[in-house]
């Protein structure tokens, strides 16, 4: 039998099938077994143990009904589900190709089982006298009839599962992408526009915006049209604007894709955030400073959370 779950794959799914609803330990056992279309069922061996280490790890909790324990999902276990989003939908397409290989081995089984069943039967007629069939005859052709019905049936529902799998594989993938495009766009928009609005409020603000975005920055040492250590003379704002408008669309091409939207996403913040504690180390900042950042801060937080929600 070809193995079900890889190492350390069925404690996934369990934290899969918790985030469902919270479950009792028979009930996921039964639910698994309806996962495979009775091609496979866990023992409560391999089942408990796992659940109860789940417990121990922090990831599951449960509370006692009827007896019973009832399992569910913490913070902790959702995000780890999530940070293994990609892993979860490979594995739903190895468990589709499980049941797919399972599926074929009881067809080899049926075939095999059937192929004996046929030379008995034509032994049994060639070394019976008459054309008459008797009981056992009848009976064997039945059983024969049942077991390549059977056959049909479940190799018809393990291609029909494992082609539903993929095209769910492929459509979350495809969303994953969709999202972490939208979510690059957004930040880079945003970015622009920041740039242009510390530059307009000049000196470490325009400092800011600049170590940001990777553009010159108006009274930064060596920036033209610098006058100190913090203040930028007139001239210089129109052009740090229009820097930063260029500036924006190639802010953080060096950090590359993992492929996993949710981690891309937290080292372009992480990317944000040094860049303005750098700028701030390196000029200083005032509290009038410090309250306008505080604003363009929120805005930029509203309009990438608002990117980052349901997409209707």
């Amino acid at each position: 039998m070809p193995p079900v779950f890889a190492h350390g794959r069925l404690r996934l799914y369990l934290l899969k099938l918790l985030d469902e609803a919270p479950r009792h330990g028979y009930e996921v056992i039964r639910l698994l077994e309806e996962r495979f279309q009775g091609l496979y069922a866990p023992s409560a061996g391999t089942v408990y143990p796992r659940l109860a280490k789940l417990e121990a790890e922090g990831l599951v909790t449960y509370a006692t009904e009827g007896g019973r324990k009832v399992y569910s999902i913490t913070e902790a276990g959702r995000a780890e589900l999530a940070d293994r989003g990609g892993e979860l939908a490979d594995l739903e397409l190895e468990i589709r190709d499980s049941v797919s290989e399972l599926a074929a081995e009881i067809r080899a089984d049926v075939s095999g089982a059937a192929g004996d069943l046929r030379r008995e039967m034509r032994a049994a007629a060639n070394a019976s006298a008459t054309p008459v069939e008797d009981e056992s005859w009848k009976v064997a052709k039945e059983e024969f009839r049942k077991a390549k019905a059977e056959w049909k049936e479940q190799a018809r529902r393990a291609k029909d599962e494992s082609r539903r799998a993929r095209e769910e594989a492929q459509q979350a993938r495809r969303q994953a992408k969709e999202a972490q495009d939208r979510a690059r766009e957004e930040v880079q928009r945003i970015a622009g526009q920041l740039q242009e609005q510390f530059a307009k409020s000049g000196g470490v603000l325009g400092s800011l915006a600049g170590a940001w975005l990777g553009g010159s920055t108006p009274g930064a040492p060596g920036a033209p049209g610098a006058s100190g250590a913090s203040g930028a003379s007139d001239t210089a704002k129109p052009s740090a604007a229009g820097a930063g408008a260029g500036a924006g669309a190639d802010w953080a091409r060096d950090v590359l894709e993992t492929g996993d939207p949710a981690r891309d996403l937290d080292r372009l913040l992480d990317r944000f955030r040094d860049d303005i504690r750098d700028a701030a180390r390196d000029h200083g900042i005032g509290a009038e400073q410090l309250a306008q950042a505080r604003t363009h801060l929120a805005e930029a937080a509203a309009r990438i959370a608002a990117t980052l929600g349901p997409q209707r």
